[in-house]
């Protein structure tokens, strides 16, 4: 079958490290390479140049959007950029060093499949390595590639690559266990193994970062054990010129783990009633099966009061259902976190209020170990806590599923994002005890 009737792998990745790592100069290098620049981007660039002085082409220019990012020579923002291979199609998040912008890197990692942390091989293993790992791991991403950037410098000695790789073999263990992590030496202003292989690294035997980045297995990145679907719109088309759509009420939303197929049972939480897929249709009409992470449209056989923010389940493996929480947290917010103070808790499309009832430790990023108790959490600090919701929450365990294991947290009066947060697995499931729907 041609690959034409396949459609080509997205991987999403992120770049991340300390100031001055290389990060954004490495996805300018990529995209260059690899020949994804338009002839109007590469002259923009040209342009630029005279702000960052020199005259030369400054790849980072591509990411660092900004212009107080140009001037300063930082990234601040998180910055996305697409390109594509033959081989695969590429979300990149470009995210800041700056400890004060970790929310950022938060940010930029939570929906990646891989993330690349870099490592300057002069300066070897910092706080901000540890820091960006962790939260690589934290994150659930599966796949790392730490790239030991600037080797050139150190002229390109594969002692000191190899004495970086073992302080982060370490201390990885501490962090769980990434799919697989891959150690490449690299030079990203001069473009050594990172679209092409270097003559100057005889002694490294694998690819080029491009070349792992295509290639990397993502397809089992997906949880297609459990099903889940939480509901964002009820569909009611009003066209009262369309016969056929007339009675139509669907429930539209994406799947966020598992299968479905018609004439499959499931169940509708909080309410634990029990009904058939009637229908399924995408954007190309109706389908016989859907799978995480399509968008779709869901018709049921029965009518049955659902509305925004409840979930869809299969009657395999079942979700928690809770109103005491145990999770961690970032916390972005320059006003520290404030035990029994109120928030707003946004998980998948339900809006709750939720009450922070303790902070149970703070994670020290020299260490990698928890400080139990610590009075708050400031801003850029990642810790776990507990949390009462006014009604319960239908949810997995982050480990178990990325998208209904997550939320954020919002203050009230001001609606800013004060925190991300990833779930622990619930106490015990939702007991299958479901009322069948009765006509």
């Amino acid at each position: 079958m041609s690959n034409s009737q396949h459609p080509i792998e997205l991987l999403r990745f992120n770049t991340c490290g300390s100031v001055d790592d290389g990060k954004s100069t490495l996805i300018g290098r990529l995209l260059y390479d690899s020949k994804s620049l338009m002839e109007d981007q590469i002259e923009a660039m040209e342009k630029s140049a005279a702000i960052t002085g020199g005259g030369q082409i400054n790849l980072a220019n591509l990411t660092d959007g900004l212009r107080a990012e140009r001037e300063q020579g930082i990234t601040i923002d998180v910055a996305y950029r697409y390109f594509a291979t033959p081989k695969r199609k590429f979300i990149v998040a470009d995210t800041p060093g700056h400890v004060q912008y970790t929310r950022n890197m938060v940010t930029g990692a939570s929906t990646a499949n891989l993330s690349i942390v870099l490592v300057d091989a002069r300066q070897g293993v910092i706080e901000q390595t540890r820091r960006h790992t962790y939260i690589a791991a934290l994150l659930g991403i599966p796949h790392l590639v730490i790239a030991i950037n600037k080797m050139d410098l150190v002229d390109w000695k594969q002692e000191r690559f190899q004495e970086i790789r073992n302080e982060i073999e370490d201390f990885l263990p501490k962090l769980g266990a990434f799919r697989d992590v891959k150690f490449i030496p690299i030079s990203a202003l001069n473009g050594d193994n990172v679209v092409d292989a270097s003559k100057h690294t005889p002694w490294y035997e694998g690819p080029p970062l491009l070349a792992h980045l295509e290639n990397v297995h993502i397809a089992s990145d997906w949880n297609y054990n459990s099903f889940r679907f939480p509901v964002q719109w009820v569909n009611r088309p009003n066209n009262p010129t369309d016969q056929a759509l007339h009675d139509f009420r669907g429930l539209s939303g994406q799947i966020a783990s598992g299968v479905l197929r018609k004439g499959q049972q499931i169940a509708v939480l909080p309410g634990s009633i029990k009904t058939t897929v009637k229908d399924i249709w995408t954007y190309d009409g109706s389908v016989d099966e859907a799978f995480c992470p399509q968008s779709v449209t869901i018709c049921l056989e029965h009518d049955i009061d659902i509305s925004r923010g409840d979930m869809i389940v299969g009657l395999d493996l079942l979700p928690g259902m809770e109103s005491n929480l145990r999770a961690r947290v970032c916390w972005m917010n320059i006003r520290p976190l404030q035990v029994n103070k109120k928030y707003f808790l946004k998980h998948g499309a339900q809006t709750v209020q939720a009450v922070v009832t303790q902070i149970d430790n703070k994670i020290n990023f020299n260490t990698l170990e928890p400080e139990p108790a610590p009075a708050t959490l400031a801003v850029n600090d990642i810790g776990a806590i507990r949390l009462k919701t006014a009604k319960p929450l239908v949810f997995d365990g982050y480990t178990t599923n990325r998208l209904t294991g997550s939320f954020i947290l919002i203050e009230q009066g001001t609606n800013a994002t004060v925190a991300a947060g990833m779930l622990y697995p619930p106490t015990e499931a939702v007991k299958p005890e479901y009322t069948d729907f009765a006509i």
